[in-house]
């Protein structure tokens, strides 16, 4: 029973999340590119600058800075490292072209929830101020949309519950510390099984999603400002470790490069299969990056909404840079590595394993340094998310009754553990294509007033020089 509902909710997964999803966010993402002028591009040099800027702004409680560390921490996770792999094995090289794209567009959708979530920002039931599609959809579109408003939110609190991270996280865990005979030999997994029912590498995973949950509970019980402070220090610390990683990669194998690169744009729109083959590619490669960059689902502007800023322009421009970090940066440094050291021709979702492997393959004991860095990864994604989650809750509940959220959010991490890969890639992969439908038509529909005071702050920008 419970394994054909399974295979339900990955073929609802497979509909949504195909030609619907990536004309959602590719398509609309590329008409708020074209229609802003290219805004992603152009203003990129006044991004970096507005991420210096500090704001005297009391309506928030965070910087913008700790908001952008925040919204990376939780797109730099499992994603861009297992999610880049399952986008290798299902969509060849050809996949991470189209990734590429999406980053593009992304950032300028980004740019747009960033500028939303400053000018639609609304409070909950306590008068604290909040950010977040919810906000946006009843604020800028009025309250005949409140429907739309709360789709979004119960979405959202079943898509950021991390069930890929907590899964893939514990993959991870039996690849590099485990072996076959350890786990079928433990005493202690052993005595687990008797009262679980489970096997003995179930039992390994729970215990680890067990041990992991704790330790995202010392962090997320704490709140945003306790998420905020720990992702300033962990994102420069993650992103930092693993570029020099895959520098020494590329340095070892620097004479395979070009073909890699090669291979990329090649098979991005090779028709050698067909156009559906083609077709095919691109999907996948959207897919998975609505689960890297988070374009246009939404839940960056619950972040940014959260920011101590006054000034909507401003928190687009530093919004707009996490899609260059994430699926700019991070994942053609995943994608050069597996290209270069991994093998991508197997069968069924593989992630985790695939990069385990690569780095292994490439760097002495590699395996064990790429899971301290995954750890990282994971851990970071699931503070942020716990947060998002929570801000769906108190949106539909009230804000005292978001904590027994964030209590089923860590409970959630020691379930997922255990779940097998293809299940949980589709049940976030379906809920996160229900959150950016919502998400997209405010946008898009609120797309001229972002128009409209992006114009009246460049044009102030300009007689100050």
């Amino acid at each position: 029973m419970l394994e054909s509902f399974g295979d339900l909710i990955v073929t609802i997964a497979d509909f949504v999340c195909g030609y619907p999803m990536f004309f959602t966010l590719i398509g609309g993402g590329l008409f708020l590119f074209i229609y802003s002028g290219a805004v992603s591009l152009r203003r990129l040099p006044y991004a970096i600058a507005a991420l210096r800027t500090k704001s005297d702004a009391k309506n928030g409680q965070i910087s913008s800075a700790q908001a952008l560390a925040s919204v990376v921490a939780a797109t730099v996770g499992l994603g861009n490292i297992a999610g880049v792999c399952i986008a290798l094995v299902m969509g060849g090289p050809g996949a991470i072209f189209w990734l590429w794209v999406s980053a593009l567009v992304g950032m300028c959708t980004k740019y747009h929830e960033g500028v939303l979530a400053i000018m639609y920002k609304g409070k909950d039931n306590e008068g604290n101020p909040q950010g977040g599609p919810m906000y946006i959809i009843e604020r800028g579109l009025g309250m005949k949309w409140k429907p739309l408003a709360i789709s979004f939110a119960i979405a959202g609190m079943f898509g950021t519950m991390c069930i890929m991270n907590a899964n893939q996280l514990a993959e991870g865990a039996v690849a590099t510390f485990t072996t076959p005979e350890w786990i079928a030999g433990n005493d202690f997994l052993s005595t687990v099984s008797s009262f679980t029912s489970l096997d003995n590498l179930q039992s390994f995973k729970l215990v680890f999603g067990t041990i992991v949950a704790a330790i995202v509970a010392v962090v997320v019980l704490g709140g945003i400002k306790r998420i905020a402070n720990v992702a300033t220090i962990l994102v420069p610390f993650m992103v930092g470790a693993y570029f020099l990683m895959v520098i020494y990669i590329i340095i070892t194998h620097i004479g395979d490069v070009p073909e890699v690169f090669a291979s990329i744009f090649r098979e991005a729109f090779s028709l050698k299969a067909g156009w559906g083959a083609l077709i095919g590619i691109a999907l996948i490669g959207a897919r998975r990056a609505a689960l890297v960059n988070d374009a246009g689902v939404g839940t960056a502007s619950i972040m940014h909404g959260a920011s101590r800023n006054d000034q909507p322009v401003r928190e687009g421009l530093v919004a707009m840079l996490g899609p260059s970090i994430d699926s700019g940066l991070v994942c053609t440094l995943t994608a050069l590595a597996i290209l270069l050291c991994g093998n991508i021709d197997v069968e069924g979702v593989k992630g985790l394993q695939i990069a385990m492997e690569a780095f292994n393959n490439a760097i002495p004991g590699g395996k064990y340094w790429l899971m301290i860095i995954v750890i990282c990864f994971g851990m970071s994604s699931m503070f942020s998310y716990s947060f998002y989650g929570n801000r769906c809750a108190s949106y539909l509940f009230g804000a005292k009754n978001a904590k027994y959220y964030t209590y089923l959010f860590i409970l959630s991490l020691i379930v997922f553990a255990v779940v097998d890969a293809d299940k949980a890639v589709g049940v976030c992969d379906l809920f996160y294509g229900l959150m950016a439908f919502p998400t997209m038509f405010a946008i898009l529909r609120l797309s001229p007033k972002v128009k409209k005071v992006t114009q009246e702050y460049f044009a102030k920008e300009k007689q100050k020089k």
